[in-house]
This record gives C-alpha cells, sequence and structure tokens, in this order.
C-alpha cells in the first residue's frame, strides 16, 4: 500500500462529511468538530493530492473497552488494502492506548472485511431511535 495511515492527522470540518456522503452515508455535518474532542482517537489517509480517502476512530470511555465506528474509504480506492490498514493501525493504537476489547457493528456484507482485520464475530444488539 502506498497510503500512510496516520493517527489523530489534522482533519477539516468539511472532510468527513464530503467523505461519508460520497460512500453513500448521512453527512452527519454536526458532528463536527464535536467527534475530534470526545472519541479516544482518529486516523486517516491522504492521497498524493492532499485530499482526505479514509477516515474511522475509535470512541469509548478510555478504559479497557472501546468501540471502532465509521470506517470509510474514498469509492475510488475501495479494494485496495487501504480500509484493512486502517483498522489494523486503529487497532494497533488501541493497544498503545491500553484498550483490552475492541467493539464494532457492521452490516452482514462487511463479515469477511473485519474478520481480515482481525475481529471475531459475535452477537450484539443495537437500539436506533425510531
Amino acid at each position: 500500500m502506498n497510503y500512510k495511515v496516520i493517527i489523530n492527522m489534522p482533519i477539516s470540518n468539511h472532510e468527513i462529511p464530503e467523505l461519508r456522503e460520497l460512500v453513500g452515508w448521512g453527512r452527519r455535518d454536526k458532528d463536527f468538530p464535536t467527534l475530534f474532542k470526545r472519541c479516544n482517537f482518529w486516523a486517516g489517509v491522504r492521497n498524493k493530492n492532499n485530499k482526505l480517502i479514509a477516515f474511522g476512530y475509535v470512541a469509548g470511555t478510555g478504559l479497557e473497552h472501546g468501540y471502532m465506528e465509521d470506517i470509510i474509504v474514498h469509492p475510488d480506492y475501495q479494494k485496495m488494502g487501504i480500509g484493512v490498514e486502517l483498522v489494523r493501525e486503529l487497532l494497533r493504537e488501541s493497544e498503545r492506548y491500553g484498550l483490552e476489547i475492541v467493539t464494532l457493528t457492521y452490516e452482514p456484507k462487511h463479515k469477511n472485511f473485519y474478520e481480515t482485520c482481525g475481529f471475531t464475530p459475535c452477537s450484539g444488539g443495537l437500539w436506533k431511535k425510531q
């Protein structure tokens, strides 16, 4: 992979909503910059033109459990190993941070991706405001 994953790289407030929109997710513009203040750490990847092409973060209480969320790779850069390296670097940072457990939720179609990254599938639950 020719792209470097950087922990806590400077990211402008508009960059992640734009990336979220490119993958078909809601922009969640109001989340930024608050997300950077509340999560434990984040990671990003930029292309040669300094455009943000991948992002993800780990949130939690900072004790032994963290939650990984918003693993996003720009559609033009998917299937290149960037997402796997992004997740693995977030897991390495989780270890450095002292986390013993990292959980996440994902759609069944992404099961193989997260197993490749080192996650073990398990049961869980989800509550979502109606």
